[in-house]
């Protein structure tokens, strides 16, 4: 990683979380899959590592990384398994995310520092059964009633619902229309009239559970408001910039995975007396994924380099988060042809390799919303 300009201090966080992915993510991806069970003790270990409060102040237990080690981090363990990053990401990108940057002083004693720990594992509910992409159109309501809220809704599609203590959610509290309207939660699993749905039978990411979650008058303090009411969307919208990022690592990440095993196969698989290497059908789609997966890479580390900075990243990180996506699955299918009728078979990665891909073309933003948004920042609204 040096041709990446890295201090020292990322050259070194990067080596250890690579070789934690290669010698203890890795050897149990296949099983993480085919088992389809969330790997507490993989999250044990990484909480051990001080990996789940990674981007977090030391003084609530995280370990201070800047966004260039978060997207190091995920890039390497999405490598190792797309359902391990994908359930690490949700955990520190978005439910930690919001409490870090909104929340009371109470509410990251309470709440944050159970989650940097690891303690408990967080999840972020935001997207309900009628829409995600119009995430302004939230449907689940809150009312005031005295030191409390009642809420009740739906929320669809949530990582880590089944296995998650603490809950970082939106419910519209006022009759304000669209996303002035909208309000965050803090809540933990045992609140009264709060309840999680079955896990979800999906197509990729098995091990990394996602739910539906159920309000039904649940009872939430009102000091677990995270900031004002009205204030919800903007503060998810912040969150979902940086998430952005997040997930173009999580997408790099499984688009090398594919890539190194393409280009380990086709040095060894023989055809027709040589190594199908040797074929141009092979060496083009080879050169092509090398190159996205590359352009992709420092597509994210220049957006987490911006947001490190300061700076303003909404093109960016929806430039990284659709390049990023795009590429990786374009690699997987790639990998998968090479493999040819072994690529098809789960005794193989590539199989899971694309089946794990196909998710980052629809979280946090669609590969179409975030086309929506670049075109918007490019030539503005209409």
């Amino acid at each position: 990683m040096n041709k990446y300009f890295l201090t020292d201090v990322q050259r070194e966080f990067h080596a250890t979380v690579r070789r934690f992915a290669d010698e203890r993510i890795a050897p149990l991806a296949a099983d993480i899959d085919e088992r389809d069970e969330f790997p507490a003790e993989l999250f044990r270990d990484m909480a051990g590592l001080g990996l789940l409060g990674a981007p977090y102040p030391p003084e609530y237990g995280g370990g201070g990384a800047d966004c260039v080690m978060v997207a190091m981090l995920l890039e390497e363990v999405s490598r190792a398994s797309g359902a391990v990053g994908s359930s690490l990401n949700a955990h520190i990108s978005l439910a930690s995310s919001v409490l870090a940057g909104h929340g009371t002083e109470r509410q990251k004693r309470s709440y944050l520092v159970p989650l940097t720990t690891g303690a408990k594992i967080g999840a972020f509910g935001l997207t309900e059964p009628s829409g995600g992409s119009d995430a302004a159109a939230c449907r689940t309501r809150a009312v005031r009633i005295g030191d409390h809220y009642r809420i009740t809704g739906t929320k669809a599609f949530i990582t880590n619902a089944t296995v998650a203590g603490i809950f970082v959610i939106t419910a519209r509290t006022g009759d304000d229309p669209g996303s002035r309207g909208v309000s965050a939660f803090v809540l933990e699993r045992e609140t009264p009239g709060f309840t999680v749905g079955a896990a979800d039978r999906k197509h990729g990411v098995h091990g990394s559970p996602t739910a539906m979650l159920y309000f039904d008058d649940a009872r939430v303090p009102a000091e677990n408001l995270i900031g004002r009411e009205g204030e919800g969307f903007r503060q998810f919208a912040r969150t979902l910039d940086r998430g952005r990022v997040n997930v173009a690592a999580l997408s790099v990440g499984l688009g090398q995975a594919a890539l190194d095993a393409a280009t380990t196969y086709a040095r060894q698989r023989q055809q027709f007396g040589k190594p199908i290497a040797a074929f141009q059908g092979v060496q083009w789609p080879i050169a092509e994924a090398a190159t996205e997966i590359e352009a992709a890479r420092l597509l994210t580390l220049n957006a987490a380099r911006m947001a490190d900075a300061g700076l303003p990243i909404k093109r960016e990180a929806a430039m990284a988060k659709f390049f990023a996506a795009e590429a990786a699955l374009r690699a997987c299918s790639s990998a998968v042809e090479i493999f040819g009728g072994y690529g098809y078979m789960r005794d193989y990665p590539v199989e899971r390799y694309l089946r794990d891909a196909k998710l980052y073309q629809i979280g946090e933003g669609t590969s179409q919303i975030q086309r929506m948004i670049i075109a918007r920042e490019i030539l503005g609204r209409f």
